[in-house]
C-alpha cells in the first residue's frame, strides 16, 4: 500500500516538472527562438522516455504477476496432492470426481472414479446445504477405523456455467477413540453393598450354622470382587465397599448381576433368604460425587425392597434384580420413633393437609382417615385433600357423607392451595412420587412434609420431606398408619368408620389377606377389630353389581396367553368403572391354574390407557410397569399412558414380557 502511494506521488511530481519545463520553454521561446525550440525538443524527448519507461515497467509487472500466479497454482496443486490426510471431491450426486493418493490408500479399491461414495461407505450421511462459508462435520466408521469427515460446498464457474462440488477431508481419529475408551474404562466406580436384614437372616438359622452362613457369604463376595479385579472392604457386619473400573461395571451389566442369585442360593437351613442391595455410583466428576451417587443408589435399592442393584449415573438410574419380596421386620422400634416424630410435627404445625395419590383407592383414603384421626386426638384441625370421588371409593364416600364427624374433613385442591402456608404440615400417604400426589402444588408451598408409603421406591420421589416413613415390607399404608396410631398416644382412639377405613385399605392391598400378609399385618387388623372395625361392613365396600361380574367374565374369556403362564386381556369401552373392573379381573385371572401373572388394559374417559398388573410373586410385574412410567410392588402394580392406543400398548407390553422371559 505504501509503495502504491509513493509511486502515485512520484508520478504527480513528474507531471509538475513537465508542466514547469513547458512553461520555461515557452518563456525562452519568447525571448530566443532557437533556445526555446531546443527546450521543446528536450521536453518531447523526456515525455517519450517517460512513456516508454512506464510501458516497460507495466509489462514487467504483468509478467511477474503471471509467473507468480502460475507458481501459486502449482503450489496449491502440489499441496492438495501431497496432503497428509485423505481428500476427495464429490459431484452433487455424490459421485467421486477426484481423490488424492491417501484417499485411494484408505479405500483400497480400484476403479472408484465416478463411483457413488455410498457404494463404498453405505453408512456415510451428508447434509448438502448450499452454504459456501460453512464447514460441515459427520462421523463415519470404515474398515474398522473411525473418521471425522470435514466437508464444505464449493461453487465453480466455468464457461458461464455454475456447478457445486463437495470437498471432503477425512481425519482419522481411531487412536483418539481408543485412548478415550481406555480412559473411560479405567475410571473408578464406587459400589456400596449391604446385606438385607442380616440379623433377621441369622436369627432364622440354627446357632451352629450361623458361622457357616457368614463364611460362605464372605467367600462368595471376595470371589466376586476378585473376578472384577476390584478391591472389597468390609466396613461393618453387613456393609461393604467395592472399588472397580468402569469396564468391569459393563461386564456386571452384561452379566445381569448374577451375584444376587448366587448370594440368594446360600442355604444352611435359614428360613429367610440372604439377599444383597447394591448401590453403584458412576460417571461422577470426582470420587466424592461417585460416593454420593452410590449412597443415593443404595437408598433407592433399599427403598424398593432390596435384593437388587441400582446404578446411578448423574440423573439416570438403572435397576437390576428385585426378584424377592421385602422381608418383614419384627422389630417395631422404627414405627415408635416415627410416631413420636410425627406427633411433634403435628403439634407444631399451624394447620395440616393430608393427601394421597390421584384417583385414590381405599388404601390411600383409609390412611388419610387414619392420619386425620391422629390429628383429631391431638386436638389439631386437619383436612384431607381430594378433588373428586371415583368408583374405587364411591361406596365409602357415601358412608362418610352420612357421618357428622366427617362433615368438613374433605377439601378441594383449590382451597388447599389458597389456605396452605409455609408452616403448614403436609402429610402424603400411599405414594412418594410428587407428580402422583393429589395436589403437587402443596409440596412447593409447605416447608414441612411427611411421607408415609409402602410402595417400592421409584427414581422420582419427594426429596424435601422432613419425615420419611417408607417401608416396602408393609402390606399397605393403612397397616403402617395403624401401627403409628397405637404409638402416638396411649389414649388415642378412632371411631368405627375410621377403623373400617383402615381395615378396608389393608384388605384391598392384601387381596383379602393373601398377598404380602405378615405377622404385623394380622396384628394391625386385630387392633382395628378391637377399635370397632367391622369385617362385614368392610366386605360391603367391595361389593359390585351384576354387570361388573359379566364384564369381568368377558375379560377373562378374551384373555391371551403368553408362554402359558402370563395372561393379557383388554377391558372393552363403555364400562362405567373400567379401572375397578380391570383390577378385579386381573385378580381373578390369577385364580386360573397355571397363570403366574396377569395384565388387564383399559381406557379411561380422558382416553388415558391404564394397566392393572398382578402376579403370584415369582414374576416381578413392577419391572414392566416401571418401564411404562408406572410402579407398584412385585405382585401388584399399574401404569397409565397418554397419547397411545390400547393396541400399541398391548404390543409394547408383549415385547417387554417376551424380553423378560428370554432373560429368565
Amino acid at each position: 500500500m505504501r509503495d502504491k502511494l509513493y509511486l502515485k506521488f512520484k508520478s504527480q511530481e513528474f507531471n509538475i516538472n513537465i508542466i514547469s519545463i513547458f512553461l520555461m520553454s515557452f518563456i525562452i521561446l519568447y525571448y530566443n527562438f532557437y533556445l526555446g525550440g531546443i527546450s521543446f525538443i528536450v521536453l518531447i524527448y523526456l515525455m517519450y522516455y517517460n512513456f516508454n519507461l512506464k510501458y516497460k515497467k507495466k509489462r514487467e509487472w504483468i509478467q511477474t504477476m503471471e509467473e507468480l500466479s502460475l507458481e501459486i497454482d502449482d503450489t496449491i496443486k502440489q499441496t492438495v496432492l501431497k496432503l497428509p490426510i485423505p481428500v476427495c471431491i464429490l459431484e452433487f450426486d455424490e459421485s467421486i470426481s477426484w481423490y488424492n493418493k491417501k484417499f485411494n490408500n484408505m479405500v483400497n479399491k480400484d476403479n472408484i472414479f465416478h463411483k457413488n461414495i455410498k457404494e463404498i461407505m453405505p453408512n456415510l450421511s451428508l447434509r448438502k446445504k448450499l452454504n459456501e462459508t460453512k464447514e460441515f462435520y459427520t462421523e463415519v466408521e470404515f474398515d474398522n477405523k473411525k473418521y471425522t469427515v470435514v466437508y464444505n460446498i464449493v461453487k465453480i464457474k466455468k464457461d458461464k456455467e455454475i456447478k457445486y462440488v463437495i470437498v471432503m477431508y477425512w481425519l482419522d481419529k481411531t487412536e483418539y477413540v481408543k485412548l478415550l475408551n481406555k480412559y473411560e474404562d479405567e475410571k473408578s466406580v464406587i459400589a456400596l453393598v449391604q446385606i438385607d436384614g442380616y440379623d433377621e437372616v441369622l436369627e432364622s438359622a440354627n446357632l451352629d450354622v450361623r458361622p457357616l452362613i457368614n463364611a460362605e457369604l464372605e467367600r462368595k463376595l471376595n470371589t466376586w470382587a476378585v473376578s472384577l479385579n476390584g478391591a472389597l472392604r468390609r466396613n461393618t457386619k453387613d456393609k461393604y465397599t467395592l472399588i472397580i473400573d468402569s469396564k468391569n461395571l459393563k461386564d456386571l451389566e452384561q452379566d445381569k448381576f448374577t451375584v444376587l442369585d448366587e448370594i440368594r442360593d446360600i442355604d444352611y437351613g435359614n428360613t429367610l433368604p440372604l439377599t444383597l442391595s447394591i448401590g453403584i455410583g458412576s460417571m461422577g466428576d470426582t470420587h466424592e460425587q461417585n460416593l454420593k451417587y452410590a449412597t443415593s443408589a443404595l437408598d433407592l435399592a433399599l427403598g424398593r425392597g432390596g435384593d437388587q442393584a441400582v446404578i446411578k449415573r448423574k440423573d439416570k438410574s438403572i435397576f437390576y434384580g428385585g426378584k424377592s419380596k421385602a422381608v418383614e421386620k419384627k422389630n417395631k422400634v422404627r414405627a415408635r420413633l416415627i410416631a413420636y416424630a410425627l406427633k411433634e410435627l403435628i403439634l407444631e404445625a399451624d394447620d395440616i393437609y393430608i393427601m394421597g395419590h390421584k384417583y385414590p383407592d381405599l388404601d390411600a383414603i383409609g390412611a388419610g382417615i387414619g392420619i386425620y384421626n391422629i390429628c383429631k386426638s391431638l386436638n389439631k384441625d386437619s383436612n384431607i385433600v381430594i378433588q373428586s370421588s371415583n368408583s374405587s371409593i364411591d361406596l365409602f364416600m357415601e358412608r362418610v357423607k352420612e357421618d357428622d364427624n366427617y362433615s368438613d374433613v374433605f377439601i378441594s385442591r383449590e382451597d388447599a392451595i389458597r389456605n396452605c402456608k409455609r408452616n403448614s404440615l403436609v402429610v402424603v400417604v400411599d405414594t412418594h412420587r410428587p407428580n402422583f400426589t393429589e395436589c403437587e402444588e402443596l409440596l412447593k408451598i409447605s416447608e414441612k412434609i411427611a411421607v408415609v408409603d409402602h410402595h417400592r421406591r421409584g427414581v422420582e420421589f419427594i426429596d424435601n420431606a422432613v419425615l420419611m416413613y417408607h417401608e416396602t415390607y408393609a402390606s399397605s399404608t393403612c397397616e403402617m398408619v395403624t401401627e403409628l396410631i397405637q404409638y402416638i398416644d396411649s389414649k388415642s382412639s378412632i371411631d368405627n368408620l375410621g377403623a373400617d377405613a383402615l381395615l378396608a385399605g389393608i384388605t384391598l392391598d392384601t387381596k383379602n389377606f393373601t398377598f404380602k400378609t405378615g405377622v404385623r399385618t394380622f396384628e394391625a387388623a386385630a387392633m382395628l377389630r378391637k377399635l370397632g372395625g367391622d369385617t362385614t361392613s368392610v366386605k360391603k365396600l367391595f361389593q359390585g353389581d351384576l354387570e361388573n361380574f359379566i364384564v369381568k367374565s368377558q375379560i377373562i374369556k378374551n384373555s391371551q396367553m403368553i408362554d402359558d403362564i402370563i395372561a393379557i386381556s383388554v377391558c372393552e369401552d363403555g364400562i362405567g368403572n373400567p379401572k375397578l373392573v380391570s383390577a378385579q379381573a386381573a385378580d381373578e385371572l390369577l385364580n386360573i391354574k397355571g397363570i403366574r401373572a396377569s395384565f388387564v388394559l383399559g381406557k379411561d374417559k380422558d382416553d388415558t390407557v391404564f394397566i392393572s398388573a398382578r402376579s403370584l410373586g415369582d414374576i416381578n410385574v413392577h419391572i414392566f410397569m416401571e418401564k411404562l412410567g408406572g410402579g407398584g410392588h412385585i405382585d401388584v402394580a399399574g401404569a397409565q399412558l397418554k397419547d397411545i392406543s390400547i393396541e400399541d400398548t398391548v404390543k409394547i407390553l408383549k415385547e417387554l414380557i417376551l424380553d423378560y422371559l428370554k432373560e429368565e
